[in-house]
């Protein structure tokens, strides 16, 4: 059964690892387009085998997978996005299967994520963790009502390494619309996120591929409210995406004022710090501008 390492567990930090940014799905029956999603600068690329497959081709797309994977260089991994795999829902006889290929695969071949859509309890997780090779991270998609009034439930389940929310099937189920309709639902996700140490939720994609400066703004707005980071459908996207979770000139630069005032103040032995425009600076402020800092650092010096 994989298990949350001590690092993740509840009320850690959940910053140990470099975040991810942009995740690229890419269709399980289209294996010609795996090597150009993993070429499309995402940091994560997601292989599809439940919505982007039609029934009749599951199968096909299952085995396009579990070769794709098989044929993985294990010592290119430090150099290429990261591999996730969208499974079919668990106790259904597509997610099964999904599950059987994967666990046979072994641990040198699995994928580095599974994505287990339409979870709605800590006991939807259960026969996924109790399948997968040792390393293989979980995360639960939350695609309905009951899913997100669980969602601090599901995050404290010890084999989840995230969540996120699966918008397109909650906007049908509650009638949602526009936008701004997800704040209080993505906000619950954020929350139980931060209080189980889970890392920041990602944001769902953005189905609208021609519309850029729409897609920016969501992303920003997603950004303001402490979720970090959005599935594309398209590579277009991508850049789009990375663009919008950095830190821009501004914002690093107030970081980088705090962090110097800081470092006066520790070097003086004063507590209150005040910065040159009025505004006095304590611990929360010093640390929030740290990880602006390292986390501009580290969308500047991308190894792929």
């Amino acid at each position: 059964m994989t298990s949350r390492p001590a690092s993740d567990a509840p009320g850690a930090p959940a910053a140990a690892r470099p975040p991810l940014v942009a995740w690229l799905y890419v269709p399980g029956d289209r294996p010609d387009r795996f090597a150009k999603a993993m070429a499309g600068g995402a940091d994560a690329v997601i292989l599809d085998l439940e919505d982007a497959v039609l029934a009749p081709a599951k199968d096909a797309a299952r085995r396009n997978v579990a070769g794709f994977l098989a044929g993985l260089d294990p010592a290119d991994a430090a150099r290429r996005p990261r591999v996730h795999v969208r499974i079919n829902p668990p106790r259904g006889e597509h997610g099964a299967r999904d599950l059987d290929a994967l666990g046979a695969l072994g641990a040198a071949a699995a994928p580095d994520a599974v994505r287990v859509p339409k979870v709605e309890g800590p006991a939807d997780v259960d026969p996924v963790a109790e399948r997968l090779p040792a390393g293989t991270e979980v995360h639960c998609l939350l695609e309905s009502a009951l899913g997100v009034h669980n969602a601090a439930a599901i995050a404290a389940h010890p084999a989840v390494r995230a969540l996120a929310l699966g918008e397109a099937d909650l906007a049908a189920q509650m009638r949602l619309r526009g936008d701004a309709a997800y704040t209080w639902l993505r906000a619950q996700v954020v929350l139980a996120c931060a209080a189980t140490g889970l890392p920041a939720p990602a944001m769902a994609a953005y189905t609208d591929v021609a519309d850029t400066e729409g897609l920016y703004a969501s992303c920003r707005a997603g950004r303001d409210l402490g979720m970090f980071g959005r599935t594309a459908i398209h590579p277009r996207q991508v850049e789009v995406i990375r663009r919008a979770f950095t830190p821009d000139a501004e914002e690093v630069a107030r970081a980088r004022e705090v962090a110097a005032a800081a470092e006066r103040g520790a070097a003086d032995g004063t507590g209150a710090i005040a910065l040159p425009d009025g505004r006095f600076i304590d611990a929360p402020i010093v640390e929030s501008a740290l990880r602006t800092i390292a986390l501009a650092e580290h969308l500047g010096a991308r190894p792929h």
